[in-house]
């Protein structure tokens, strides 16, 4: 069976961009590195700040010839410690530590906290704790106990000595919140999302399907074709998680909070849960979090680091990220290229044809297969992906408006690369997150078989492929609509004048 040239990665890379990165010349370095998804933390950062990141990224994008998928990642209702002196404070163990709210300043922009108090966003925290409740900041990185309630101040002992970060998470462990599901700051953040073409909204903190459908309302008719990733945080979001994924385009396996809120020895279940059902949905998913944190500092991940990210794309994941290790990071370049690397080796250690007959034996048992509205597309992606492998063809190619008969074929693993040929530079963009496919965009889609002989030959240029290579290429009957891919064909690559 033909290898894929040592310079694929088929696992897709999501980079957060912050001070560090945000520069022309550093995304340009990112995207060499192997990222495909700039990501924006709106929980951090003015509209005016990431307007000019999404700038950036497409001048950058525009010098280097690149695709590269931009993601709004909303803050979510969430609740958030204020701004610190000297934007830190060394909390000591056994000592107290008050979270206080100001109704005018809710952010601490004007009472800057210290070593013994911070203030916090969420009016109501003096009223849904009790004495004894834990109190998790930073990814749980200071945890706190509930020792009294004086007024609207909650007053803690510190369990843990730490240098706490300004405008850090916080969480309640099993507390019940009554925090709405889209915050009037994430709908002001949509719409400008909207105004500013992302491509991406990756939706914090969703418990429940009805939240998808509100952030799906907000975007409304102009953000129609904006894809909405949920991330899974809560053991409410993991309860309700079949129906979440039905109404979502994609998942986020946000193991920071997920971690928290749920044992954290069970977050492995989870994240292996979630991406089985992913998996087998056709839906691309995200692992987040954690994933090279101690590159943020060191030029070298640990042991431990390389195997997560390892073991996530044996799991099946489409896409890994990377948080502060390039949002703040020393080493944001390198940590992209040890990325790549590491998903590169771990993609060569998996058996392909076992993937494929373990993907179609799960999607054949499906009760409803039949019936899905997708059957016919479905049936000839499985078919492509089988041919492929049976023929050791060389490539997949697709003809694809909307991503969808892409992201069929990359359900299956196929250990080729799929090319996917699309007339819509943002459905090019989003097939960054799916795994192994590899968007090119045209100017139309008429005449499939022009369209397929020239990429082709632009492949054989490019030493993608050679002169008589086997592709299998998959499109539809009527190339102007959308949904209508029907057709399997065997084509060998010729170079065309």
């Amino acid at each position: 069976m033909p290898l894929v040239s040592k310079e694929w990665v088929r696992t897709k890379i999501v980079c957060t961009i912050g001070p560090q990165t945000q520069s022309v010349d550093m995304l340009k370095k990112l995207y060499g590195a192997g990222m495909r998804c700039a990501r924006m933390n709106f929980s951090h950062g003015s509209h005016e700040y990431h307007a000019q990141t999404i700038a950036n990224v497409r001048s950058a994008m525009s010098e280097v010839k690149g695709i590269c998928a931009i993601m709004l990642d909303t803050k979510g209702p969430e609740i958030r410690s204020g701004k610190l002196e000297g934007g830190e404070a060394k909390v000591e163990q056994g000592t107290e530590f008050t979270l206080k709210y100001f109704p005018d300043d809710p952010q601490g922009v004007q009472n800057k906290g210290n070593s013994s108090w911070v203030a916090h966003d969420y009016a109501n925290l003096h009223n849904v704790l009790d004495v004894g409740k834990e109190i998790c900041i930073d990814d749980g990185l200071l945890s706190l106990t509930v020792l009294r309630i004086e007024g609207t101040n909650v007053v803690c002992k510190v369990n843990n000595s730490v240098a706490l970060g300004e405008t850090k998470g916080i969480n309640l462990p099993n507390t019940p919140v009554d925090l709405p599901a889209i915050t009037e700051k994430d709908k002001s953040d949509l719409i400008f999302g909207v105004q500013q073409g992302v491509d991406l909204i990756a939706a914090s903190f969703v418990r429940k399907a009805d939240d998808v459908r509100d952030i799906r309302k907000v975007l409304g008719l102009p953000g129609r074709n904006i894809m909405i990733f949920s991330k899974i945080e809560s053991q409410e979001g993991l309860d309700n998680f079949d129906e979440i994924l039905a109404v979502s385009d994609g998942i986020m396996v946000a193991r920071g909070d997920l971690g928290i809120e749920i044992p954290i020895q069970k977050v492995y279940l989870a994240q292996k849960m979630i991406i089985d059902k992913c998996n087998h949905a056709g839906k691309p998913v995200i692992t987040a979090t954690q994933m090279l944190e101690s590159m943020i500092v060191n030029p070298r991940p640990t042991r431990a680091e390389v195997t997560d990210v390892a073991n996530a794309v044996v799991q099946g994941t489409d896409c890994v990220m990377l948080s502060g290790e390039t949002a703040k990071g020393k080493w944001p370049v390198e940590c992209v290229k040890m990325m790549a690397e590491i998903c590169r080796t771990a993609e060569s250690s998996l058996d392909y044809v076992q993937e494929y007959l373990r993907m179609r034996t799960c999607t054949l048992e499906h009760p409803q297969f039949k019936d899905r509205p997708n059957a016919v597309q479905e049936s000839v992606a499985s078919s492509v992906v089988k041919t492929a492998l049976d023929i050791d063809a060389a490539i997949l190619m697709a003809l694809s408006h909307t991503g969808a008969t892409a992201r069929a074929v990359a359900k299956y693993k196929p250990s080729m690369p799929c090319f996917t040929i699309t007339p819509s530079e943002q459905t090019a963009r989003q097939l960054c997150l799916s795994r192994g496919v590899y968007p090119r965009v045209v100017g139309s889609m008429i005449g499939s078989e022009q369209i397929l002989a020239h990429n082709c030959s632009k492949l054989i240029k490019e030493g993608v492929i050679s002169e008589g290579d086997i592709c299998v290429c998959s499109h539809g009957d009527n190339h102007s609509s959308p949904g209508s891919t029907s057709v399997m064909k065997v084509v060998v690559a010729k170079s065309v004048v």
